[in-house]
């Protein structure tokens, strides 16, 4: 199942909501603010990604700007426990699945959560020789 992770005032986390209700595609959505995101949500986030704290974490917020934080420094469970405490200093929207992870808003990039038989009955819509190519809704102009 894919999960967002978002805030209320994100407007990037908006578009990724909407991007994946109009394209039919189930998530759950996580409030990094509220009481579901939990210690095992992050360790799973940290799994999946490339660079580390890097890809999640925004060394530019206040919180760390403010007090000279060094997150690179910290062992993981410092870190969870920070970011638990202060969940702004995350990027947002994070979306992960069970093998994946994307960060940020870019239709381009968060289409690999299109299942791939979608992407399959996708393409087809777009080639004459699909036999429904005439009357299907999904065809592309």
């Amino acid at each position: 199942m894919i999960k967002v992770y978002t805030s209320p005032s994100c407007s990037s986390c908006k578009k990724v909501k909407k991007w994946f209700m109009d394209n039919d595609i189930p998530f759950i959505e996580k409030n990094i603010f509220g009481p579901t995101f939990k210690e095992k949500d992050l360790y799973d986030i940290l799994s999946k990604t490339e660079n580390g704290t890097e890809d999640i974490i925004s060394t530019r917020s206040k919180i760390i700007l403010e007090n000279n934080i060094d997150v690179e420094n910290m062992s993981v469970k410092q870190l969870v426990d920070f970011v638990l405490k202060n969940p702004s200093v995350m990027k947002r929207p994070i979306i992960v699945d069970d093998h994946k992870m994307v960060v940020g808003y870019n239709p381009d990039d968060i289409s690999v959560f299109i299942p791939q038989a979608k992407r399959i009955a996708d393409i087809a819509c777009t080639v004459a020789a699909c036999p429904l190519y005439i009357d299907c809704e999904h065809k592309r102009t």
